[in-house]
């Protein structure tokens, strides 16, 4: 009777563990992705062209950090933050360009927000009182709109 009931353990379990397997071959691709395999994705990442364009990325900032250089106060302060926003959206379009899905899209439009607000943010910097505080305001109501409506592109693709 044992041996009976091993046997059947043995063949629930091979049966679980050929199922499991099965599903696990299935695309694990975004949904709205050109790429429908991992491996290939991978092979995007480390081709010469995106290692080129990030290399370029890299260059553009630190030659636009560069002529923030020679500026001082609140405007070299609101140049650097142009030109990190500048290489944050630079990125995300990058990663949205190996990536092709909605969501990459949706983190292309961020970004652009995220880095209008922290320039803004910085020459809001440049006023006093409630000036300051009404721009600093208007810039945080600007970013806020600029994410709902990426949100709701993606959602009503």
């Amino acid at each position: 009777m044992k041996t009976n009931t091993l046997y059947a353990a043995l063949c629930g379990a091979f049966l679980l563990s050929a199922a499991t397997l099965a599903t696990a071959e299935t695309s694990t691709a975004p949904a709205g992705s050109p790429i429908t395999h991992p491996i290939d994705n991978a092979k995007i990442a480390v081709s010469a062209d995106y290692r080129a364009s990030k290399e370029q990325i890299e260059a553009d900032y630190k030659t636009a950090k560069a002529n923030c250089v020679s500026m001082s106060g609140n405007a070299k302060d609101v140049c650097i933050k142009q030109a990190k926003g500048d290489k944050k959206v630079a990125m995300a379009e990058l990663e949205a360009k190996r990536e092709g899905t909605p969501h990459a899209m949706y983190e292309v439009q961020k970004a652009k927000a995220e880095a209008a607000y922290e320039v803004a943010q910085e020459k809001c910097d440049d006023q006093k009182g409630a000036d300051k505080s009404a721009c600093k305001s208007q810039a945080k109501a600007d970013k806020m709109k600029a994410v709902a409506e990426a949100k709701a592109k993606v959602a009503s693709k």
